[in-house]
Formats: C-alpha cells, sequence, structure tokens
C-alpha cells in the first residue's frame, strides 16, 4: 500500500480527534495480509481518512529505530523511507556547526523534517530555515517539530522550490529526489532537482548535497569538474548516503565516516580521509581477513584506513585486508586454508569440516553466492565463511571461521 496523505488528512491526524484515531488504528495489524480488512474497519469508523490513518501507522512503524519521536510523526512510508537517520542527520548538524559557528542553515528539501530537528537542536547555529516545494511535506514538518522541539525553538518554513534561493543562508543543504514514478533512479540528471543544476544555482555557497552512496563522484570530478569533498557515511554497516561539500577550502577530498550506535542510543564514529598517510607492507596472507566498513571502500580509502589499524592488502587492486588481529569493533575471518576456486575442490573441503551454513564473500571476480551455496550441497551443521576474491589474474578462495566482530 502507498497512500500520499493530503494536507486535509495532515490537519485531520494532527487534530484531538485524529490523535485519538491514530491510537485506535495503531492497536491493529496494518500487515500486507491484514491491511484489506483493517482498512475496512477503519472506514467504518473515519470513512474520509481511513488509508491515511493506516499509512501514518505504517510509516511510525517504519521510522521505529530511524527517526527521533518515530512514535509521535506524521509522515507517510515513502518519506521515511527516503528521510536520513536521526544519527547520520547529527553528524551532519555537528560538521556544519564546527566548520561555520554562528551560521544560518537552510534546508531547500527539508520534507518531513528530519534534518531540521538535528539542526535545531545545536546551540552553535544562528538559525535554521526549512523550505519545500510539497505543501504537504511542510505540514508534516510542522507536526513533527512541534513534537520534536517542544518550546524549544523553531525554524523558520517555507514553501519554495529547491532551485530558486529564497534566503542568504550561510549554509544550504539540499536531498535530491532519488525516485520517480518507474522507482529508483540513478542518473546525475535523473534527480528531483537535478544535481548539475543545484551546484550550479548555489555555486559559491556552502553547500552540502546528499546523494545515493553509488554516486560515481569520480565522473562528477573528472567529467564536470566538482572540487569539493565527498562524504561517504555509513550506520551499523549499512552505506547510508554520498554528501557532496562545497566551498570548504583546505579539506581533504574524500571522507569516510562510520557510524555505529550501541545500547542505550550512544553512537559511536570514526572517521578516515585522504589526506590520511597510505603506506603500507607489501600484499600478503595473515592470520584473519578483515572486510572493511562500506564508507571506507565506496571512499577509496581502504590503503588509508589500513594503515592507522596496521593491517595490509591481500592483492593491491583489492578491498580485503589481512592482518595479525582484527581491529576493535571491525568484524574479522580466521583464515583456516586457502583454495583453489573450483567448485570440485570447494565441495570436497567443505564436506570434510562438515560445514552445514555458509557465509560467502566475493570481490574482484564473477560469483552469485546464492548459486554457488545451492551447488556445494552442504549437509552438515558446521558454520564456515568462504572468502572469494583474487590475488593478481587468479581467482583465490580463504575457507575461514565464522566472521567475529572484535
Amino acid at each position: 500500500m502507498t497512500y500520499q496523505l493530503s494536507e486535509a488528512d495532515v490537519a485531520f491526524l494532527r487534530s484531538r480527534y485524529g490523535s485519538k484515531a491514530l491510537e485506535n488504528a495503531s492497536e491493529l495489524a496494518l500487515t500486507a495480509s491484514s491491511l484489506l480488512g483493517d482498512l475496512t474497519t477503519l472506514r467504518a469508523r473515519y470513512p474520509e481518512h481511513a488509508a491515511a490513518l493506516a499509512e501514518t501507522v505504517r510509516a511510525r512503524r517504519r521510522a521505529a529505530g530511524k527517526l527521533r519521536h518515530a512514535e509521535a510523526l506524521i509522515a507517510d512510508e515513502t518519506a521515511v523511507q527516503q528521510a536520513t537517520a536521526a544519527p547520520v542527520a547529527a553528524l551532519r548538524a555537528a560538521d556544519i556547526v564546527s566548520r561555520h559557528r554562528g551560521a544560518v542553515v537552510h534546508d531547500i528539501t527539508c520534507s518531513i523534517g528530519g534534518e531540521l530537528l538535528a539542526l535545531a537542536g545545536e546551540p552553535g547555529l544562528a538559525g535554521v530555515i526549512g523550505s519545500d516545494v510539497d505543501p504537504v511535506r511542510l505540514a508534516m514538518a510542522q507536526h513533527n517539530l512541534d513534537v520534536g522541539l517542544g518550546a524549544g525553538r523553531r525554524p523558520t518554513l517555507l514553501r519554495a522550490d529547491a532551485l530558486t534561493p529564497v534566503s542568504t543562508a550561510d549554509v544550504v543543504i539540499a536531498d535530491p529526489g532519488r525516485r520517480n514514478a518507474r522507482g529508483r533512479v540513478f542518473g546525475m540528471d535523473q534527480l528531483d532537482p537535478p544535481l548539475l543544476e543545484l551546484l550550479s544555482v548555489y555555486a559559491g555557497r556552502a553547500l552540502a548535497v546528499k546523494c545515493a552512496p553509488g554516486l560515481d563522484y569520480r565522473n562528477l570530478r573528472t567529467r564536470f569538474g566538482f572540487d569539493g569533498q565527498v562524504q561517504v557515511v555509513s550506520l551499523d554497516g549499512g552505506v547510508r548516503e554520498a554528501v557532496l561539500w562545497t566551498e570548504l577550502p583546505d579539506a581533504p577530498a574524500n571522507r569516510a565516516s562510520v557510524l555505529r550506535t550501541a545500547p542505550g542510543g550512544l553512537t559511536s564514529l570514526y572517521e578516515v580521509t585522504s589526506d590520511d598517510p597510505d603506506d603500507l607492507p607489501e600484499p600478503g596472507v595473515d592470520e584473519w581477513i578483515v572486510d572493511p566498513d562500506g564508507a571506507v571502500v565506496r571512499a577509496g580509502l581502504v590503503r588509508q584506513y589500513a594503515h592507522a589499524r596496521g593491517l595490509r592488502q591481500l592483492d593491491p587492486q583489492i578491498a580485503y585486508l589481512t592482518g595479525d588481529a582484527v581491529p576493535a569493533g571491525e568484524r574479522g575471518f580466521r583464515v583456516l586454508e586457502r583454495l583453489p576456486v573450483t567448485e570440485k575442490v570447494l565441495r570436497g573441503a567443505l564436506a570434510a569440516r562438515g560445514c552445514g551454513s555458509l557465509e560467502i564473500l566475493v570481490r574482484g571476480l564473477d560469483v552469485d553466492p546464492d548459486r554457488l551455496r545451492k551447488r556445494l550441497r552442504l549437509k552438515g551443521d558446521a558454520p564456515y565463511a568462504l572468502i572469494l576474491t583474487r590475488i593478481g589474474r587468479t581467482g583465490a578462495a580463504f575457507l575461514c571461521e565464522p566472521g567475529v566482530r572484535a
């Protein structure tokens, strides 16, 4: 189910009656299998807003653990899916304060207000502005800011097109839409608004543009002359975004920011930059194989990461690392034996060890892990990991103990 809320829906949901209706709707399962029946129940009591109630409750459930005050948000599932996770937004707000203390910040694609909540909580900023071309999203943002900030300082909200500057804010944030009617889009010119237009309209101003993690930033540099910083951010092992920062004199060209949450809501961070040293020992194979965080890999900072942690590469062109220990907080695989990438040999080695479950990691080879796992016909009980990669021009398989996090 995908339902786009209207301004009338949002006004109803913000009312006292709507709030009670949301409480009642939250008691329903609203799963894929129960949705039709649950909507029938809601229509009997709230005929004009049944779909909006179901959509909002489902959006709140999707937002749990991702956005602040998820239990009280007004949003649709699409907006929640596109919204920046709270720890990532908090990191960006802190970045802006560290570089532009006392600035006014304008989020020109503020949507339901997730980024604004993080910015408004920073005392080092002089002011926060949010704008969006969609009046429904602005109405949602107003509610979400009311819930999230209470009596605290409120951002100014405006309706405006992102490509029409309406403020002289010191820092501008943009999050171009990455979906259209046919689904997810990947080309820079397919974003809404298009990336190159954003960079042109706000040329000469401090700008942070949130992009998909798979952005071809190398092409952006070489073909279109982008000379700002590319920051790749991950959260709990998942790469979330690539951020383009402009007007940052002397900043490293590339930066990887790795966020991890812990019980109690605490968030830890480490960063690697292209200014860090990257000299390494000769490649080889040690006791452990380490698969660096995806942000490090996508930012092209594997060597810098390895240098800081006393690791080396299996091969200069491959992102797997190796060492005598696993760095704190990272996941490593203890090597048991090295094998050729031959199904017959792999099947025999796994059968000899009684392998029943197998995690397969692949880098540098054209191998489908799921198809290979089926062909290996595992029959035992023991868990193992298999790392398939390339050393020079030759494929190599490393049979390992299950991955462990140090």
